[in-house]
């Protein structure tokens, strides 16, 4: 990856585990840096900052422990402030992130490695989430093994995990009269152009917006007539809230996507795209 690598930044209690999943991510060709693999050498603040001087992204292993070491939190801030891309990784469950903390993960997707996931799923979605986070580095430069056949997407794709289709643009236009035309939505059977999704972010704020990248239409969920649908301009109703779904074991990217606005989680039931109140099964996604 050039003359950049990816962070691993940690509180010695999950070493076991990150220099596990330091192994990992070098077998995959990505070029992983810690502190117990020539890291860091005389200062500590100088090694630190040296870490982060050359890194692309900045991983950081979230747990009670992290929260309160000094040196994390320093660590992290200075990343924070020179703008690397931060890709938080859960590894305590029960812990959220507040304080300085929530600060800087704020509207950031973490990847599970709490106790019980399956680790081969949680590095994969790892790799993912790091090459995600390479919006400025060109696809030749990211070392990756054949094996995993990952390339750099035009965005994020939504699988409904139980059904196993995508999220996409129907290529239909209805009429709106207070907002003008509206695309539908509809379910794919494989991601497609009209399947991913551009993600703009709100600095230090959970709310996104979500771009289709073949229509540029932003996706929208109207509460009234309970329907999702894109359109060429983003106000309130475009507003979403995107989350690590807490309630997964498997390792998988799974995310739940909240309309601020409607206040409703988006699901399928019944084979149909609908806003529904409270969280279940039918309304979690992964992230292709």
């Amino acid at each position: 990856m050039g003359k950049h690598h990816i962070m691993l930044s940690y509180q010695w209690n999950k070493q076991n585990l990150v220099e596990k999943v330091y192994n990992g991510l070098r077998e995959h060709g990505i070029d992983a840096w810690m502190d117990t693999h020539g890291g860091v050498t005389g200062n500590i603040n100088d090694s630190m900052a040296k870490g982060v001087d050359g890194a692309a992204v900045v991983c950081c292993f979230m747990t009670a422990d992290y929260f309160g070491s000094k040196n994390c939190k320093k660590e992290l801030n200075y990343a924070d402030a020179q703008s690397r891309a931060i890709v938080p990784v859960m590894c305590e469950k029960g812990f959220k992130a507040t304080g300085w903390l929530g600060v800087i993960t704020a509207g950031l997707l973490w990847i599970d490695f709490r106790e019980g996931t399956v680790f081969e799923n949680s590095l994969e979605s790892l790799v993912k989430e790091i090459i995600n986070s390479l919006e400025s580095v060109p696809v030749d430069d990211i070392k990756l093994s054949p094996e995993m056949e990952i390339i750099k997407k035009p965005g994020r794709a939504f699988q409904h995990k139980l059904t196993g289709k995508f999220l996409a643009e129907s290529g239909q236009v209805k009429f709106h009269p207070a907002s003008g035309n509206r695309s539908t939505l509809v379910m794919r059977d494989r991601a497609e152009d009209t399947s991913y999704w551009v993600e703009e972010k709100q600095p230090k704020s959970e709310i996104h917006f979500f771009k289709n990248y073949a229509t540029n239409g932003y996706l929208g969920y109207d509460p009234n007539g309970d329907y999702i649908y894109t359109k060429g301009q983003h106000y309130g109703a475009e507003e979403w809230v995107l989350k690590a779904d807490d309630h997964s074991t498997d390792g998988l990217r799974a995310v739940v996507l909240f309309a601020n606005y409607g206040k409703k989680y988006l699901a399928i039931r019944n084979g149909k795209l609908t806003g529904v109140a409270q969280y279940s099964e039918d309304c979690i996604w992964i992230l292709d």
